[in-house]
């Protein structure tokens, strides 16, 4: 992949692409309203608490790889800026509509299931059922020649959907995460372990009355 970010230019990045859609009239970004979405408690993971001069050394290195913009005009005292991280006349990264959010998504959150995706996606795009999620993350899989944008993670044990995670922040060692996730227990082993601790706490509870009305009997 030709384009590695690190966790807080993930971040910046993350956050233009997502203002830009969400709210367009104050798009460009202004350093200090960059850095409040950098800092956003709420569609973030994890939260973070960069200062403004972190956030510029990050736009200023983004700028020297051509991946954000200052688009000041003549004589302005505050710079705005714009990402050219995707969807640009001469870039590499084209995405649909769809594509584009979830890569946001990915960016700003983390690995996530496609139904956490698809709730979390509906200021960015729309999508009609996590099916339809699903479709575009396994393209987004496999779509590059090189290494692909996203990758499902294994899945961890009592989850039903697996998690998806992007690679701009390096390659995912799918293989060691599978290697320290306990396996997932069928459906059936799981439940039949279930009614066996249910059991074993009902056993308890009568023991411990059993006991707590000797020990009343011998007071």
């Amino acid at each position: 992949m030709s384009i590695e970010l690190s966790p807080v230019e993930a971040r910046v990045i993350g956050c233009l692409i997502e203002k830009e859609v969400t709210t367009p009239d104050h798009y460009p970004l202004t350093l200090n309203s960059l850095t409040n979405a950098c800092n956003q408690k709420s569609n973030r993971d994890p939260v973070m608490s960069l200062s403004e001069s972190e956030v510029l050394d990050t736009v200023d290195a983004l700028i020297a790889r051509r991946l954000v913009n200052d688009e000041s005009g003549f004589n302005s005292r505050v710079s705005k800026y714009q990402h050219r991280f995707c969807n640009t006349e001469f870039g590499d990264l084209q995405f649909t509509e769809q594509e584009r959010g979830v890569i946001c998504c990915l960016l700003l959150r983390g690995a996530q299931t496609p139904g956490e995706i698809r709730t979390r996606t509906n200021r960015l795009c729309q999508f009609a059922d996590v099916k339809e999620v699903e479709a575009v993350l396994e393209k987004l899989a496999s779509d590059s020649d090189d290494s692909p944008l996203v990758v499902r993670l294994p899945r961890e044990a009592g989850k039903r959907e697996s998690r998806y995670m992007h690679q701009f922040c390096g390659e995912v060692d799918v293989a060691a995460i599978a290697t320290a996730s306990p396996a997932v227990p069928p459906s059936g082993a799981s439940q039949s372990r279930i009614e066996a601790l249910e059991s074993e706490v009902t056993q308890l509870k009568s023991e411990m009355a059993e006991l707590r009305a000797l020990v009343e009997q011998l007071l």
